[in-house]
């Protein structure tokens, strides 16, 4: 008997381990999503690829690697009740938040982004609270709060410094857009992730995204010669940020514990900032890394009181 417990405390140490490592693969994975894709859109001075393909390109690309696997795996369709949050993550996920996020990217750096969509987990957090009525307490609130003052405190001082004067960058603006559709989108999927299972859950939502993605790739393909570094990106932003990444993040959760392995998430914009360096060859800027050291304190502190000690905490976010 007590080699049977101590077999089992081996396995699930084992699992626990294999989690967090996954889940590192996974927010590795996400945190290339900003310089990836400003990489595939370029600048406003020297545009590659318009974010409007980048968008249909990417999802189209993941529609067709959903496929595959929802036929492989035998998938059943989705009931009927489980449509209406599929779309809904499909307008957050497949189309919101890339979207708006590679028209931001156009005008503001990778790191500046990293800064501003840190605060999707507390967004999504709340978005749970309103969406599903999970209640949460006034300190989560009060924190949440803080963050998104830091985020406007960053934003204003980055436009007074380029000279846009006192006021938020409407590149900014865009990326408050993409936190708050990848929110909701999250929450969406969330929804009917039990039923479906995760994985199921973001292939469903590529597929049910084709009749719109593959129409709008064709339509906005690129006349210009575009580089092949813009391509690669795009190439990564469609298999990994859009789709694969989401099987490791969301198997590591599961193996090693939600609530362990979430935490990886606060290391994301740091990630994001650092692979700027020889992806874009964007430069370590102090303020930036300052305050994003500051929104993920915000982050960590919010997400601890997410909910009351009664209720479960609401899924963990993932940026795509």
């Amino acid at each position: 008997m007590t080699t049977g417990v101590n077999l089992s405390a081996e396995q699930d140490q084992r699992n626990q381990t294999l989690g967090l490592w996954l889940g590192l693969v996974g927010v590795v994975v996400f945190a290339l999503t900003l310089p990836m894709t400003r990489l595939a859109t370029g600048t406003s001075d020297a545009p590659q690829l318009s974010p409007w393909f980048v968008t249909w390109g990417r999802a189209a690309l993941a529609g067709g690697l959903s496929i595959i696997y929802l036929l492989a795996t035998r998938s059943p369709l989705p009931a009927p009740e489980h449509r209406q949050p599929l779309a809904l993550s499909l307008l957050g996920n497949a189309i919101g938040y890339p979207l708006l996020l590679g028209w931001a990217l156009r005008h503001v750096t990778a790191s500046h982004a990293a800064v501003i969509t840190a605060l999707l987990p507390l967004a999504t957090a709340a978005a749970a609270a309103w969406l599903l009525h999970q209640r949460a307490r006034l300190g989560f609130w009060l924190f949440a709060g803080l963050g998104s003052l830091l985020v406007a405190a960053y934003s204003v001082l980055r436009a007074m410094q380029q000279g846009h004067g006192f006021g938020l960058a409407w590149a900014d603006l865009l990326l408050v857009g993409a936190v708050l559709a990848a929110s909701v989108g999250y929450v969406a999927g969330a929804k009917v992730t039990p039923a479906l299972g995760a994985e199921r859950v973001i292939s469903w939502v590529c597929v049910m995204a084709l009749p719109i993605t593959v129409p709008g790739a064709l339509l906005t393909w690129p006349e210009q010669p575009i580089n092949t570094s813009a391509w690669l990106a795009l190439v990564y932003v469609g298999v990994f940020s859009m789709w694969a990444g989401f099987f490791a993040w969301f198997r590591g959760l599961a193996l090693g514990g939600a609530l362990r392995v979430s935490q990886l998430q606060l290391l994301q914009p740091f990630v994001s900032i650092v692979a700027a360096v020889p992806l874009l060859g964007e430069s370590l800027d102090l303020t930036t890394l300052g305050f994003a050291l500051a929104v993920v304190a915000t982050v960590f502190m919010g997400r601890r009181m997410a909910a009351p000690a009664t209720s479960s905490k609401p899924p963990p976010a993932k940026q795509p």
